[in-house]
């Protein structure tokens, strides 16, 4: 069915609720030769959950989803069913930005991203916070005038994901603290489109003990953000120690944060049904092995067969 502009109704955002138990496991896919590539690409290793990059992540070109991507990328996720597709937006951007030029420019790619998310029907565009560089408070309340300024400039129903961040150098998004602080400074019209997604190679490398403080650190998200804005996880083991303000993923298992901290993830009652997705290496032999064997890894963490 068509709307009277010519183009299909969106697909109904989900909503996640960690009441609920349907799986939503997968991992970060490849598009190249297209978005509507994705979800076939998800297919072939058993995701119910995929993140993808709408544009190439480390240039500035911004490419446009045409009614007829939209159409074939929701045709292929009907043909191979996702429950759960978010995108990352790209690297370049930073929203926090002193630099007038830079931050117009970060703006204006933002918009570009929340808008191709939103023609391909996505539940959702990863973003890291941005990069303060001269004054912390004032950085906060730059990413959150951006935010509101994207989302306004881009009308719909796919909300931004704020991602946990490892905290190095002037980075935000390092403390749960600073995540909240971002969200309540967006306006309040459009606030309820801004939510989070935790990164546990990033949470550990920040300073939160998922090993042997596992709980403790979910109920600190609780109390400053709280369970229900979390609407996405990113599991990655990490290459460095704990604390270390380091960004670097590794499989799970392989890192400093061991396999203890995923299986403990995949039971947990208040983390069932929020999507979790895969950032690990790929590996040199193919882009599917190590994402094959990290699924099963988890699925028979959570007792699946």
């Amino acid at each position: 069915m068509r709307t009277s502009s010519g183009t299909r109704p969106r697909r109904e955002k989900t909503i996640v609720d960690p009441g609920k138990n349907a799986e939503r496991l997968g991992a970060h896919v490849s598009t190249q030769g297209g978005c509507p590539t994705a979800p076939r690409r998800g297919f072939a290793i058993g995701a119910t959950a995929i993140q993808l990059f709408t544009k190439t992540p480390n240039m500035w070109r911004e490419p446009e989803v045409t009614p007829a991507i939209a159409d074939d990328f929701r045709r292929a996720r009907d043909v191979h069913p996702v429950g759960f597709a978010v995108s990352h937006d790209s690297y370049l951007i930073n929203l926090a930005s002193p630099d007038p030029a830079l931050r117009a420019r970060s703006i204006a790619a933002f918009i570009g991203e929340l808008t191709r998310s939103e023609a391909l029907g996505l539940d959702g565009i990863v973003s890291h916070p941005g990069n303060f560089i001269d004054d912390h408070d004032a950085g906060l309340e730059r990413n959150a005038t951006a935010i509101t300024e994207a989302l306004r400039a881009a009308p719909g129903s796919v909300p931004v994901l704020l991602e946990t961040t490892a905290g190095s150098g002037t980075v935000l998004g390092r403390s749960f603290e600073e995540l909240a602080a971002i969200r309540n400074l967006v306006a309040d019209d459009v606030r309820h489109r801004v939510r989070f997604c935790a990164d546990t190679c990033h949470l550990y490398s920040a300073g939160y003990d998922l090993v042997t403080e596992f709980e403790t650190v979910w109920d600190t998200w609780d109390r400053v953000i709280g369970i229900d804005l979390l609407t996405c996880l990113h599991m990655n083991d990490s290459k460095t120690p704990f604390a270390s303000r380091r960004d670097r993923h590794a499989l799970i298992g392989e890192g400093s944060l061991g396999t203890e901290p995923f299986r403990q993830i995949m039971v947990s009652p208040r983390l069932a049904g929020i999507p979790k997705i895969l950032e690990t290496p790929k590996g040199d032999l193919d882009e599917v092995t190590n994402d094959l064997a990290m699924l099963a890894l988890l699925r028979a963490m959570g007792g699946a067969n």
